[in-house]
């Protein structure tokens, strides 16, 4: 099934259901001049390698849990319902704990 892209003004789905395995991927949801917003599907164990973004970002997990490393290796645990703010230009990794979803927001910067 084709990802659907958010359209200004309707819904998007952010966590899919569990029963739809193909549904439950890490996708852009919606990309602006300024904004993008990203599902991220971190299985337990599983790993997005340190990487940095040049706008501010704030990682949100939806489900499970994940470690955040930052700049210096400081880790910290997010849990479901937690949200984390980082500034741009800041190294940072995350890793599946438990299976984890996490909605992830870029601000844009030219």
């Amino acid at each position: 099934m084709a990802i659907q892209h958010a359209v200004s003004g309707e819904p998007v789905i952010v966590l899919p259901p569990a029963n739809a395995p193909g549904e439950r991927q890490t996708v852009a949801l919606f990309k602006t001049n300024e904004l993008e917003v990203m599902r991220v599907v971190l299985p337990a164990g599983k790993s997005m390698p340190a990487h940095k973004v040049a706008g501010d970002i704030t990682v949100q997990c939806l489900e499970g849990s994940i470690a955040f490393v930052g700049e210096g290796g400081s880790s910290q645990v997010l849990e479901a319902g937690e949200l984390l703010y980082l500034d741009g230009g800041v190294v940072h990794s995350l890793t599946g704990i438990k299976d984890a979803c996490v909605l992830v927001h870029i601000v844009l910067r030219k």
